[in-house]
């Protein structure tokens, strides 16, 4: 057979179809087959804080017009993690009455989720009870911090590999 005359341009389209085709179906298995979690960046579905976003944003504006807060943990690990954070106002005066809500969380997997209540305070230090990570790496650890009427939320990446925490 010989295609050189032009009869080649129906088989090569007819390939590349059945090609993408594949390309779709196989996209369409592998999707299905991989754990996807929803974001809970602000401790409440993503539709939720989308919807709020602008307030969020105002909250957050007001709270640090008035208040300071800072993550304070030296490490992360997997032994025995003990997490802190430091408020203040803008004077430098403890804060010893926010309410605060932290969850531990893996990026990848909230069923490792760890949730903390009831901090030791003094001096505006907010220390929570010593936690055992189920496993090494990466961890998020978010917070939302409640003083008086106002809401923040203070979130940060942390690892249990290194030191360095990123707040965001």
């Amino acid at each position: 057979m010989n295609l050189s005359n032009g009869r080649i341009w129906p088989y090569a389209i007819s390939i590349s179809i059945i090609m993408v085709f594949g390309f779709c179906v196989a996209t369409v298995i592998v999707t299905q087959k991989v754990s996807i979690q929803n974001s809970d960046i602000y401790m409440t579905s993503y539709q939720d804080a989308n919807s709020r976003a602008n307030d969020i944003i105002e909250e957050r504006i007001a709270f640090d017009k008035q208040y300071n807060i800072q993550y304070i943990t030296s490490s992360l690990n997997t032994n025995n993690s003990v997490i802190q954070y430091k408020i203040t106002d803008k004077i430098l005066t403890s804060v010893n009455d926010a309410k605060l809500k932290i969850i531990v969380s893996r990026p990848d997997d909230s069923s490792f989720n760890i949730e903390l209540k009831n901090p030791s305070v003094h001096e505006g230090v907010y220390t929570f009870e010593a936690i055992k990570l189920p496993k090494e790496g990466r961890w998020d650890i978010m917070a939302k911090v409640n003083v008086d009427k106002l809401q923040r939320f203070y979130n940060v990446k942390a690892d249990t590999r290194v030191t360095e925490v990123v707040q965001y």
